[in-house]
């Protein structure tokens, strides 16, 4: 065993050759480096050199407040090495330190501060742009007269090789200006705003203040700036510009923007001598513009200048507690307070409904400033005045009851004041009066003592009315009677009279037939006389005398006859007018019917009828009206006796 143990190392021994070539490899880039002063530097990788000293007895020292070296003095170098193999940068001599490119990622922007250069002037804040190759070559930087510092120019996306010795370079964000925004610009470098201004001037060719360079060569000032940023994206050196979004301007419709201006030159007043309440100027110029905006948005900076919306549509204020419309004016407007003349106090609510058109628009704020300055110092005093004081002319019932009559004069007089401050009266509204209580309960008492009074006398009407309905019925059931007797009577006095025409007529009938018979025998007697007179004139003579008398025997009978019947039938009409003489229209009526009744053999009153009362009279009536019915059945008129068919009835004697 101890053979075994003791010939291990001496088998090492033998390959000890092995090793030089290992230890080659292993020691290879340092030995390298030692004697032939190798560098590497990676492809990802630059290489910042610090140099410790200078060979050969040529000290050089850096300038005073210089901290790069460009010209080969000792210490940190502005020239960086780029990847790649070089030599003679021994390690005694220099150093190497392998650092990362700088990378500007998406989004963002690269701010540089530069360790060495020129020193920055008295006022600025930034050092201003020389070519270096984007900070990549920091010895021509230098060469260039560079300063120190915080630099306008900025890094955009991108990979660079940065001496990071030289250059500090940090991350932030670029400027984003989003829809219906707009980029309010504050400068912190350039030259002072002009005294008597409160922003700089408008100057151009800096692509949106992108160019810090461009901006200051163009005379930008300090402070903030009229021009304002619209929505996008912009590689901005927030050393340089300071940005504030805000929303743009709306003018909604139905209204117009007045553009009041803070800067600017002064312009011309446009309003003459006649308006004394501010100036009016051109678009462009100091003060309020004559040309309003119309409904939109606008990129207005309001730093520099402000918009003052005016409705132009009818603007309703209302001077009441409980109300309010959605403009907001007339939120400070409450009930008016007035007091009567009697001394009452009560409240008042009033609408005022105004319009104020487009071109009268900048006068309205050049005069008062805003809308609710007009309401405030114009609308509300002039409106509560006027009130009180009209109220204070009567009492309170009065103004209740000439409500009309105030309201159409406080529009005229409304209209009128308004007219003097460019705003048109479309009209006044009175609204809730609220009377006091005490009074109130006065007038309620009052009118429902009206009230029961109307009440009691529509009932006391509607009594009559009934009392009138019951009389009228009653009237109305009586005169089915009374009509029923009317018309018997005229039944009668119309069958009489039929009864005198028809024997008229038979009459004037029967003298006509006779007159026809007389001519016809006449003609018949001329006939035969005619036909006989051949025979001889003395039988022509005979039968013609007697033709002749035989005509005037029957004509003279016909005569008669008609006369007769005539006689007869006026007899019979001038009997039942005596009969209605002398017994009257209802007796005579009555009789009538009574003795259609007795015609007709009709038993209307019974044989014996017993009324209340006295037994004897009860008795005795009966008897009575047996008797006179047996004689109204005994009696018959006498039927005439006419030589014909057509004579008229004998009249009925008198009772």
């Amino acid at each position: 065993m101890l053979i075994a143990q003791t010939s291990a190392p001496e088998e090492i021994l033998k390959y000890w050759w092995v090793l030089i070539p290992i230890l080659c490899i292993v020691f290879f880039k340092p030995i390298l480096r030692l004697v032939l002063g190798m560098v590497i530097v990676p492809e990802n990788r630059i290489g910042l050199v610090t140099k410790k000293f200078v060979l050969l007895g040529k000290f050089k020292k850096l300038p005073d407040g210089r901290i790069l070296a460009t010209k080969g003095e000792a210490g940190i170098q502005a020239s960086t090495l780029a990847p790649g193999l070089y030599w003679m940068m021994w390690p005694w001599q220099f150093s190497v330190t392998m650092q990362p490119f700088t990378v500007v990622p998406e989004g963002k922007v690269g701010l540089v501060l530069a360790n060495d250069g020129a020193e920055l002037p008295t006022g600025n804040i930034l050092g201003r742009r020389v070519e270096c190759d984007n900070f990549q070559d920091a010895g021509l930087f230098l060469e260039a007269g560079g300063q120190k510092g915080r630099q306008t120019r900025i890094l955009t996306s991108g990979t660079y090789r940065i001496n990071t010795l030289a250059f500090n370079v940090t991350m932030t964000d670029i400027t984003v200006v989003k829809e219906n925004m707009i980029g309010i610009v504050t400068a912190l470098d350039g030259h002072p705003i002009r005294p008597g201004q409160i922003a700089g001037e408008n100057v151009e060719g800096h692509n949106n203040f992108q160019d810090v360079d461009g901006f200051l060569q163009a005379g930008g000032n300090r402070g903030l700036q009229p021009r304002v940023m619209l929505a996008g994206s912009y590689f901005i050196n927030p050393w340089a510009f300071q940005i504030e979004t805000i929303p743009m301007t709306d003018v909604p419709i139905g209204h117009v923007g007045v553009v009041i201006s803070y800067i600017g030159e002064d312009g011309k007043d446009l309003t003459g001598e006649q308006f004394k309440h501010g100036n009016i100027v051109e678009k462009g110029f100091r003060g309020v513009w004559m040309e309003p905006l119309g409904p939109g948005k606008y990129p207005i900076n309001i730093y520099t200048m402000k918009v003052e919306l005016v409705p132009t549509t009818n603007l309703v204020l209302n001077w009441a507690n409980a109300r309010s419309e959605a403009h907001n004016l007339d939120k400070n407007l409450s009930t008016i307070t007035v007091r009567s003349k009697d001394g009452f106090p009560f409240n008042l609510d009033v609408a005022q409904i105004i319009h104020i058109p487009a071109t009268e628009a900048p006068k309205v704020i050049a005069r008062f400033g805003s809308m609710t300055n007009l309401v405030s110092q114009v609308l509300e005093p002039t409106i509560g005045n006027y009130f009180r004081n009209s109220a204070q002319d009567s009492d309170v019932i009065s103004f209740l009851s000439t409500r009309k009559e105030r309201q159409s004069a406080a529009k005229d007089h409304i209209r009128e004041v308004l007219d003097e401050y460019n705003v048109n009266a479309v009209d006044t509204l009175i609204g809730d009066i609220v009377p006091p209580e005490a009074l109130m309960k006065t007038l309620t008492d009052r009118k429902i003592a009206q009230e029961e009074e109307k009440t009691y006398e529509n009932q006391r009407m509607a009594q009559e009315k009934r009392q009138g309905v019951e009389k009228e019925t009653a009237i109305a059931d009586m005169q089915r009677e009374i009509v029923k007797a009317q018309q018997s009577v005229e039944i009668s006095q119309r069958t009489a009279d039929a009864t005198v025409k028809k024997a008229e007529g038979d009459a004037a009938s029967l003298k006509l037939q006779v007159n026809a018979e007389s001519e016809a025998m006449k003609m018949r007697a001329n006939a035969e006389a005619e036909a006989t007179k051949a025979k001889g004139a003395a039988q022509a003579e005979y039968t013609k005398m007697n033709a002749v008398a035989e005509a005037e025997r029957i004509s003279k009978t016909g005569l008669a006859e008609a006369e007769k019947i005539m006689a007869i039938g006026k007899s019979t009409a001038e009997a039942y007018e005596l009969q209605v003489k002398a017994m009257g229209m209802d007796n005579f009526t009555k009789y009538k019917i009574t003795e259609e009744i007795a015609k007709g053999k009709i038993k209307v009153i019974p044989d014996l009828v017993v009324n209340g009362g006295d037994a004897a009279e009860a008795s005795l009536t009966g008897l009575m009206g047996m008797q006179l019915l047996q004689m109204i059945q005994s009696r018959k008129p006498e039927e005439p006796k006419t030589p014909s068919s057509s004579a008229a009835p004998t009249p009925t004697p008198e009772v």
